[in-house]
């Protein structure tokens, strides 16, 4: 028996509306929508879906697991991403010539943009 990732779920507080930003950013759509859950396809063949998750109760502290995206571009992905909402937080360069920048969507969830792997 072996086990993959299927789809990595972010609660927020309104899934529609950050679907708006998550569809833009991923360059995918909307798979499921059922008000309180929405579903996103993997924007590639073998990829993850996202989904996201109403919850009551608002974010607190630092995500726990946060969504690592990759690209070759990273600063004008870091641009993109701002120019539709999410704010940026930090840069960060890490062994191998590992880089990343840790940004918020427009919920406030971290997540991250890295090159160089």
């Amino acid at each position: 028996m072996a086990l993959n990732i299927g789809m990595v779920t972010i609660d927020c507080a309104s899934p529609r509306k950050l679907a708006d930003f998550w569809t833009q950013a991923l360059d995918t759509s909307v798979v499921l929508d059922v008000g309180e859950f929405v579903m996103l396809a993997a924007n590639q063949e073998g990829g993850v879906a996202l989904g996201l998750q109403q919850v009551p109760e608002p974010r607190a502290g630092k995500n726990r697991v946060h969504v690592d995206l990759g690209t070759t571009d990273r600063q004008a992905e870091v641009r993109r991403l701002v120019e539709l909402g999410a704010t940026e937080v930090g840069e960060h360069d890490g062994p191998g010539g590992l880089a990343w920048t840790v940004l918020r969507d427009p919920e406030g969830n971290e997540f991250c943009v890295a090159s160089g792997h």
